[in-house]
Formats: C-alpha cells, structure tokens, sequence
C-alpha cells in the first residue's frame, strides 16, 4: 500500500502537466487557426509527440511562434518526465539492495529463531503470534507483492523465494533456527520443505501442516516432529465445545481479553535465576505464573508439584499465566537473569 502511494505521488504530476500540456495545445490550435475541436486535439498530440508533421492549413506566423513555443514546453516536460521515471526506478532499486542487505544482516545475528515457510491465512497468523510474543523469525513467501507489503506494513524479516530450495532456507538461518513451521498450501510443498529443512538442521524442531492423514503420514516420514491437520484440530475443538462448553467459554475469553493468558514450557538453563531452588522460593506465584508440570533433565515428570519441588538446570517447567509475565520468565531463563 505504501509503494502504491508513493507511485501515484511520483507519477501524478507528470501526468498532470502532460494533461495541460494537451489542453493548453487544443485550445490554442482552436482559437488560431478555427478548426474542429478534434481536429485541434489531432494537431496539439501530434505536435507533442513529434510523431508526424501535419500542420495547420494557414501557416501564419502567429501560429509558427505558437507551435515553436508549445515543441519547446512539450520538450521541456517530456525530458522531466524521463528523468524522473529514470529517478524513480533508480531509487526504488538502490532502495530494494538496501533493504535487502540490511535484511540479511539481521538474519545472520539470529540464533534460537523460528522460520515460517508461507505466510497465507495460517502463516500470516502464526507471524503475528511471534510477533506478539516478541519472538524473533523469518518468513519465507515466494509472491514478491505479498512479500513486500508483509515487510512494509509489519516490519517483518521476509525472504522471497521457495522454500523448498535449500538456498533459500540456509538463507533465513535454518542451520542455526530452533524450530520451523511448514504451512504452504500444497502437502507436496510442505514434504520437500520438511525434509530439505530436516537434512540442514537435524536437531531443528519442524511442525507442518496437512490436509489429510495420507499426507499428516509423508510429513512424520520427511521428519516433522508434529503434524497439525486444520481439519482434524477443528473437529477436536467442536467436540471440546459439545463435551465442556464452559471451560471451552473460559479459554476462548482468556485468549481474547488484554491480558491474554499462556502456556508455554519454559527450560532452566544453569543461569536461569530460578535454577536450584524450590517452587515456594520464586516470584512466580506473585508474578501471577502457575507452575501445572515440571519435566525433569533425567525425562522424568512431576505433575501438579507441590512448593517444596527443586527446580533444578536441564528441567523443562510448564507453566501457566499472563502473556506478558510468561513471556518475562522465558528471557529470564534464557538470558540469566
């Protein structure tokens, strides 16, 4: 939308002063030499063009200093014309290298990162949630326009190109990224995704999308660690509504209201300020933040833990709370303190 009205701007006075430039011609033509309206449309076009040298019937000196006057201005404003189209294609490239390299600066700092291949309906929503979150990713579209508005209107990182190209991933960081999400239209797609992503990035989290089970199988096999079905998902959550439509109530209000409530899993890192202490010695319950799992380094689990429960390096706490408090913890975690 932004390059759109920055072309109209660029292009519409020069349009303009072509518009008058013809008029001021016609109107002239038909005071000095009295022919039709059409006819005087035919000469002021010709003229300006220089396409062609028919002139007027009485060639009077009067009309010579008209004509030579209106060749000058035509000339005048078709040489500003060029230059400012040749301006305007000039910058909108300078500008695009630009971008791009900036782009792909900000992209090889990246470590931890989340890629999203298609930024559809479902991509362009999952972009949003991270965004929200305030979690750093890069999206993959192959439409140009598309692609640009995303960046243009959300300040993303967006990568033209297929992802299924493995040029293209290594592009968006996929060796150093710690998950990625495979939403492109096509099931085809999404495989080659998978598993060119898979061969780059062994440890790589992968959760893709398919529109049925012959295709949810081809995607577990090509390496995705979860395959979500919009089909089967919403049938769940149907069925969810029908068996408990008050708690169903509760979680659509919590995930919609300002303070939005998370869940999220959250791993203790040996700088993690709550490493080596007990649940009822933390912030989290003043923070608002509910402690419902805690998976232990050793894959073992403690459900509903009680206070005296040691949080210890290694484990993987699953919590419950406000966006913002969740989202707090997590950089906790990850950064120390």
């Amino acid at each position: 939308m932004q390059a759109d009205t920055h072309t109209i701007k660029r292009t519409a006075p020069i349009a303009g002063l072509i518009v008058v430039l013809v008029t001021v011609g016609t109107v002239g033509f038909r005071l000095l030499t009295g022919e039709t309206w059409l006819e005087c449309l035919y000469q002021s076009v010709i003229f300006l063009t220089t396409v062609g040298s028919h002139e007027p019937s009485h060639l009077t000196p009067t009309i010579q200093i008209f004509v030579i006057g209106y060749l000058v201005a035509g000339l005048g404003i078709f040489s500003y014309a060029a230059f400012q189209i040749g301006q305007w294609i000039l910058e909108s490239r300078l500008r695009e290298l630009v971008e791009t390299r900036r782009m792909q600066k900000e992209i090889a700092k990246l470590r931890g990162h989340f890629v999203v291949c298609g930024t559809g309906r479902m991509g362009e929503i999952i972009c949003q949630r991270l965004a929200e979150r305030k979690r750093p990713f890069v999206a993959i579209e192959i439409d140009e326009a598309r692609a640009q508005a995303l960046r243009e209107q959300n300040d993303w990182l967006v990568i033209l190109g297929d992802a299924t190209d493995d040029d293209v991933l290594l592009k968006a960081g996929i060796e150093r990224a710690e998950a990625l999400a495979a939403v492109l239209p096509g099931d085809a797609d999404n495989v080659y995704t998978v598993l060119a992503a898979r061969m780059l990035n062994p440890s790589l989290q992968i959760i893709a999308r398919a529109k049925d089970e012959k295709a949810a199988g081809k995607l577990k096999h090509a390496g995705a660690n979860r395959v979500v079905s919009p089909v089967s998902s919403g049938a769940i959550k149907i069925a969810r509504f029908l068996l408990n439509p008050s708690i169903e109530d509760f979680l659509e209000i919590a995930g919609t209201s300002e303070k939005r409530m998370e869940l999220a899993d959250v791993l203790i890192t040996e700088n993690s300020p709550y490493a080596g202490k007990e649940l009822r010695q933390t912030d989290l319950r003043d923070r608002g933040i509910m402690v419902i799992g805690i998976r232990k380094a050793d894959g073992g689990w403690l459900m509903t833990p009680s206070g005296s429960a040691k949080v210890e390096a290694g484990d993987c706490l699953f919590v419950i709370g406000n966006t913002d408090a969740v989202a707090a913890m997590i950089d906790e975690s990850e950064r120390g303190g």
